[in-house]
């Protein structure tokens, strides 16, 4: 008598419809969460943002309704921990919300967790070419960035001492904590050692991003960002601004400069109401369904 063979009972799955996109290379997956938002968020940026067994990216993106701007903005890194802000992918939420006729306005207001940024869609020929972020006013103040420093209003030069050498890191928020490091050549950097062993340096309470930049002329910055909480994107629209403030106190730079990273460039300007206005592109790569096992 041949035994029959029992099925194997497949275990439910829940549909996430995602559309994924980028800005200038720093790659999210974005959900549309005006109906309703998935749980176990941070569980499910890992599964997500794996390159290997899921959709892959440097983490997702929640489009959100807001009760104080047009939308909300939650983000959630690749290594399931929160961030407050990310310029990239505030451009990205601009032209989504547009092209799939969430909203038909030029301006848009969005709440994040380092308060409402304004995003201006730049149109051309009835499309999206870029979108300008009012990224608001850098902060030097040691215990919003936060970082531990002696009690002094700017903290710009702090000596750090690692097992790769000597290094100035100046610290700044743009709404997330940055370290920006300037170097007189950004291929000789041992980055993949340094990256890692500065965000999670003792200076930081709560780690910090950490951008490496060479100065190319009084106009245009080269640099490379190790992302909290990611590892290196191949942009970082909050570290770009970092870069250019800190560039244009310390007279490295004037106040509007062209950012040249790895996925591109950004036209970051510090204007005079002491605003960073950030200027750059936003793709759709394509759309989706994640099956997220229960």
């Amino acid at each position: 008598m041949t035994k029959t063979a029992k099925l194997k009972k497949e275990t439910p799955s829940e549909a996430i419809t995602f559309t994924k996109m980028h800005g200038i290379g720093n790659d999210y997956i974005y959900i549309d969460c005006m109906e309703s938002i998935p749980d176990r968020l941070p569980e499910l940026a890992r599964e997500m943002s794996d390159r290997h067994m899921g959709v892959g990216g440097d983490g997702i993106v929640l489009i959100c309704p807001s009760e104080v701007a047009d939308f909300r903005m939650r983000m959630f890194n690749n290594d399931g921990s929160e961030a407050r802000m990310c310029g990239n992918a505030s451009r990205c939420i601009a032209r989504y919300v547009h092209d799939h006729n969430l909203s038909r306005n030029n301006t848009i207001n969005l709440e994040t967790l380092s308060g409402i940024k304004v995003l201006s869609l730049n149109m051309e020929g009835g499309e999206v070419k870029s979108v300008t972020v009012d990224m608001g006013q850098p902060s030097f103040d040691k215990d919003v960035i936060p970082v531990l420093a002696p009690d002094e209003d700017r903290v710009i030069e702090k000596h750090v001492m690692t097992p790769y050498g000597e290094y100035v890191v100046s610290a700044v928020s743009m709404g997330n904590p940055h370290g920006v490091i300037f170097v007189d050549d950004l291929d000789a950097v041992p980055f993949d050692l340094l990256g890692p062993y500065m965000e999670t340096h003792s200076m930081w309470p709560d780690r910090a991003n950490i951008e490496f930049a060479q100065i190319v002329s009084p106009e245009v910055i080269k640099m490379r960002v190790w992302e909290r909480g990611t590892g290196e994107t191949l942009a970082c629209g909050t570290g770009a601004c970092a870069t250019a403030v800190v560039s244009a106190l310390t007279g490295r730079t004037g106040r509007r400069v062209t950012l040249q990273l790895r996925g591109g460039d950004l036209d970051i300007e510090w204007s005079g109401n002491g605003h960073v206005m950030m200027t750059g592109a936003a793709e759709e790569v394509f759309q989706g369904v994640y099956r997220r096992k229960s």
